[in-house]
């Protein structure tokens, strides 16, 4: 489980990204953060990642306080950011085997793996081509595909949907259909609510760096 209490994240004196944060998700659970651009969605998850370090409040992952998980050894965990990272100037081919020789697993391994996500995701045509080749909507599709050689127990994804077109939704859609099992909690950020039905069960709303009632973001900003 995920539990958030009384978060506050603070990046100059006057200025909160973050506002009296409270949020529990179940194992399992499938749960979009919705709202506009710097309405805090993207702020929480950086936090949760471990990308940001919280002002003040407690964020606990499976009832340990976060500064005390490790995500290499305590909890299987992935974050795809609105800007993936890659090795731009090596190829698909060795940004994946990367990923895998960094886990220590034995060379045979290494390329049996490889191999068979190159089946699996139909990677033969870019597999040799320089990361910084491949367009926005590839790196997003590699940065879940390098993810699926471990099972997930916690995955999160900001803001990658947005401005994509049906083509690429639907291929993402079904990479995630393989990464999220049962027991795999999924957290996405969006400013769509149309993506958030579409990929999760709850919707979360953010807005101005607090969380908001659905009739409270809709509602439009005086001026």
């Amino acid at each position: 489980m995920l539990s958030i209490k009384h978060l506050y994240l603070k990046y100059t004196r006057e200025f909160y990204a973050l506002y009296d944060i409270n949020i529990e998700i179940q194992p399992g659970e499938a749960v979009a953060f919705v709202g506009q651009d710097d309405s805090g969605k993207t702020s929480l998850l950086r936090v949760i990642a471990k990308l940001e370090k919280a002002t003040k409040g407690e964020v606990y992952l499976k009832e340990r306080p976060l500064k005390k998980v490790n995500f290499r050894s305590d909890l299987s965990a992935g974050y795809v950011p609105s800007t993936p990272a890659f090795f731009e100037n090596k190829t698909v081919y060795e940004n994946l085997k990367y990923v895998l020789t960094e886990r220590k697993l034995p060379p045979e391994e290494v390329e049996t793996k490889i191999n068979n996500a190159v089946i699996e995701f139909s990677l033969e045509k870019i597999k040799d081509e320089k990361v910084a080749n491949l367009s926005i909507e590839e790196k997003y599709i590699l940065s879940l595909i390098r993810l699926s050689f471990r099972k997930l127990e916690f995955l999160m994804i900001d803001n990658i949907f947005d401005h994509l077109s049906e083509f690429y939704l639907e291929i993402i859609e079904e990479i995630l259909l393989k990464l999220k099992t049962q027991q795999t909690t999924l957290i996405l950020a969006t400013t769509s609510e149309k993506i958030a039905d579409r990929f999760c069960k709850r919707k979360i709303y953010f807005k101005n760096g607090s969380i908001v009632s659905q009739t409270e973001y809709k509602e439009k900003d005086e001026i």
